[in-house]
């Protein structure tokens, strides 16, 4: 019997000096419903995030904003002392208001205030990789402002590694041109390819992209054929049709890391097992052939 690992799905140089297995784990769903308030069980999250580390799990996805600040409150409960190689990542760029709601965040010294949030909150001295997330389609001076918030920190040792998220190609590379980027967090996954422009424009950098959503939220409906193509394949190979969605993912593209969420052990052992799927050619040829690069399941008939 194959021991569950996340070390099966290879590894990627995240910075030089930095490796991560690509089989992560994305930390929202450790929230109450809605990403909003605590858990309805916070043993159980407690559970999962140190089942995530013992199944080598090393790189593990957080915000501040999650909650707000409950996940990463439950990280540190958790984790903390940190095991020396994980990484955790995390995002500022927006806030909750008291309804839930989600609302930018765009002054250069809130961001900052955002980083020592997270800093405290984790328990860290450092933040191995922060996101910007972007909830617009801010470009020139004001993005520049925004991202030199960041490397001031980064100089200031409080940031090691800057990622974009929710990015467009062209904010891409601007903020490429103003400093390094390590990562880039966009949704993309077996049934939206709305990114695949950006992500291929990574992978021929290097720079690792991070897939939010990489389960997505189209696989259950019946009536489309690339549901019943889905669940045929994961029949053939004894899995779950999460497993072959993270398996064509990691597939696609050496530079993607995968951090699918979940707030169960049960969930978080089978995607962690997806890195043993070994697709076949036709398989994976038909499962790409589902959705053209560049468009979503809605844009295809």
């Amino acid at each position: 019997m194959t021991m569950t690992s996340a070390a099966s799905g290879g590894t990627f140089a995240l910075t030089p000096s930095t490796t991560v297995n690509r089989i992560g784990f994305g930390a929202m769903q450790l929230a109450g419903p809605g990403v909003f308030g605590p858990p309805t069980d916070r043993s159980r999250a407690s559970r999962v995030l140190r089942r995530a580390v013992e199944l080598g799990i090393d790189h593990v996805d957080t915000s501040d904003f999650y909650g707000p600040w409950v996940v990463n409150e439950l990280i540190a409960e958790a984790l903390y002392p940190y095991d020396e190689n994980l990484v955790i990542a995390t995002k500022i760029g927006a806030y909750r208001d008291h309804q839930g709601g989600w609302l930018p965040l765009t002054h250069p010294e809130a961001l900052k205030a955002q980083v020592h949030d997270n800093l405290r909150r984790l328990r860290r001295e450092s933040l191995d990789l922060v996101y910007l997330r972007f909830m617009g389609s801010e470009t020139g001076d004001v993005l520049a402002e925004r991202l030199g918030a960041l490397v001031e920190l980064r100089e200031a040792g409080l940031i090691r590694s800057i990622g974009l998220s929710h990015v467009s190609p062209e904010q891409f590379e601007q903020a490429r041109s103003i400093t390094e980027i390590a990562a880039v967090q966009n949704l993309y996954n077996l049934v939206n390819r709305s990114a695949a422009e950006l992500l291929d424009r990574t992978a021929e950098l290097g720079i690792a992209f991070v897939p939010f959503f990489p389960l997505g939220s189209g696989f259950t409906s019946s009536r489309a054929r690339e549901d019943r193509t889905l669940r045929r394949v994961a029949e053939q190979h004894g899995v779950s049709q999460s497993r072959i969605s993270l398996a064509w993912l990691l597939r696609r593209s050496a530079n993607i890391l995968v951090i699918p969420g979940t707030s169960t052990p049960e969930h978080l052992e089978d995607n962690t097992a997806a890195g043993q799927v070994e697709l076949s050619e036709a398989e994976a040829d038909e499962l790409t052939g589902l959705v053209a690069e560049g468009r979503t399941l809605e844009a295809v008939e």
